[in-house]
């Protein structure tokens, strides 16, 4: 196939624009082929005369018929070799590998193993995801929390409820990002996620997309157990021997793979206690902060609407005086600032987008890399003891509601008593409050700082009116657990997977690591 690169079109072409441009491109002629968009990017430095800007496959059933001399660095003859699962090994299994989270590490895992015959057993300490829809929806009206089942733990993981973004930075020569996507089209979602620059989902469509991949799991054999907590490991001279789920039952495993999730503490306590070996990691801190969308459609488009463009998305970075760096993460176009906690006093907040992106406000977090020399206590779960120390300060800021703040009054280190033009888009309880209070001084200032800086770049972003709430305490695993050349921890018999594990940053790095675990058993165990 013929790959062109840095083809440019005005973003309201029509597909006939896109394939004369092509034939135009190529010099074929009326000589007959098919294409296959790869990527797609938005080039609006123009604001103007924006763009898209397309990778594309071309093929023709004679490429010799092609010219030579048409090729150059943005046109090139490829051969690409398809994603290849490997064959099963020699090492025989007792009992089917028991995969321990079902956020998209442990589907994905789940999902290749059970294509190669291992029927893998899913242990998820929430619910399926229709009835943990509707047990963050009645968190969210009536503030009952469920420990077990709320927006980080459930069919899904934290991912469920997020903007469902499948961009990821992590480099991949294997093709196993394209099978992330491949498996996400098949399972519901729009074919165009396999080439936008930043794909994503929505929290609407990932609902009936993860209860899809489950469905196809188990026709292959593996099998689904909700409200399943893993509370302990049975070890014997340094192999794992049984799991123990909510600390009565007994299943026999010689494979777990710990696909837990960020959020999961107590597990990581009592993995700690059995001597899983790990490390406290650096992640990040913030708040979440909501302008109007339009203002920054305005900034980023040059219109405050586009239909074929949908919602403006940014990405902002600074490096402050204190040589700390405050940037933007996870943003919601047209989306929700919602209360993400998930255990009793305290109060963690993410954002949310639904997949038409057309809520009246963007949000994003604005958050600080904190190490561990930032934490309160040594060791590997210092981490998790710096996230509980914001997030009960958030949750008496608030008095258990998400605590709010204009940034004006967020300058002045007071807590506000009214809102100004921008109004926020919450899902929970929210009341007005003094946020700075609930970060480390050095945090705090930090985000000013960035504020101000980010003001600088996109006009209007540190308005004095902008809303700002928090604790955004769940960016990233505080944990890593050390893995070996073969991706297994120190005990025999278990795999650390994902995002938890401190191995991934997103749906998209998630589900890869999901499936190198599951090419890992699959290459030292035999299946059934």
């Amino acid at each position: 196939m013929i790959r062109i690169t840095q083809m440019k079109l005005p973003v309201t072409h029509t597909k006939e624009a896109l394939k004369e441009k092509i034939a135009k491109t190529l010099r074929c002629g009326k000589l007959p082929f098919t294409y296959e968009i790869r990527r797609q990017s938005l080039d609006a430095r123009h604001k103007n005369d924006k763009k898209f800007v397309y990778t594309v496959d071309v093929f023709f059933q004679d490429e010799k018929k092609i010219s030579k001399k048409v090729y150059n660095n943005n046109i090139m003859s490829i051969k690409e070799e398809p994603y290849h699962f490997p064959k099963p090994g020699e090492e025989s299994l007792d009992f089917p590998p028991v995969i321990v989270g079902s956020g998209p590490a442990g589907i994905f895992c789940a999902w290749y193993l059970a294509r190669a015959g291992y029927r893998p057993i899913v242990l998820e300490r929430g619910e399926e995801a229709r009835k943990r829809q509707e047990r963050v929806n009645d968190f969210w009206k009536n503030g009952i929390l469920d420990p077990d089942s709320n927006v980080q733990f459930g069919e899904g993981g934290a991912g469920t409820f997020s903007d469902g973004k499948l961009n990821t930075l992590v480099k991949d020569s294997f093709g196993r990002n394209q099978e992330v996507l491949k498996r996400f089209v098949e399972a519901g979602a729009s074919p165009e996620i396999l080439y936008q620059q930043k794909p994503h989902l929505g929290t609407d469509v990932l609902v009936r997309i993860v209860e899809t991949l489950r469905h196809q799991i188990e026709e292959m054999g593996g099998s689904f157990r909700f409200r399943s907590k893993v509370t302990d490991l049975r070890i014997e001279q340094g192999a794992l021997k049984a799991v123990v789920i909510n600390e009565t039952e007994v299943l026999p495993a010689s494979v777990c793979v710990l696909a837990i999730g960020h959020s999961a503490r107590d597990t990581f306590g009592m993995l700690h206690d059995r001597g899983i070996c790990m490390e406290p990691k650096s992640f990040a801190v913030g708040l979440r902060i909501e302008h109007p969308q339009k203002l920054i459609n305005e900034e980023l488009y040059g219109e405050p609407e586009n239909e074929i463009l949908g919602a403006a998305s940014y990405k902002v970075t600074h490096t402050c005086k204190n040589g700390r760096g405050v940037y933007s993460f996870c943003m919601c176009p047209g989306g929700f600032v919602v209360n993400a906690s998930s255990e009793p006093g305290m109060l963690a907040v993410n954002g949310m987008s639904y997949q038409a992106r057309d809520g009246e406000n963007a949000n994003s977090a604005l958050i600080v890399t904190v190490t561990p020399e930032d934490f309160p206590e040594e060791g590997p779960l210092g981490g998790i003891a710096f996230q509980r120390l914001l997030e009960k300060r958030a949750w008496e800021a608030g008095k258990g509601k998400i605590p709010v703040q204009t940034f004006k009054d967020y300058r002045m280190h007071q807590a506000s008593v009214s809102f100004g033009t921008v109004c926020p888009k919450i899902k929970g309880a929210y009341t007005l409050s003094d946020v700075r209070s609930i970060l480390p001084k050095e945090i705090g200032d930090s985000i000013e700082e960035g504020i101000l800086s980010f003001g600088e770049k996109l006009k209007g972003f540190d308005r004095e009116d902008a809303l700002l709430s928090g604790v955004e305490s769940r960016t990233s695993s505080p944990v890593r657990m050390v893995r070996d050349k073969d991706l297994a921890a120190n005990i025999r018999g278990i795999y650390p997977c994902g995002e938890g594990a401190g191995y991934a940053g997103g749906i998209t790095s998630a589900a890869m690591d999901g499936i190198k675990i599951a090419e890992s058993i699959s290459k030292k165990y035999r299946n059934f």
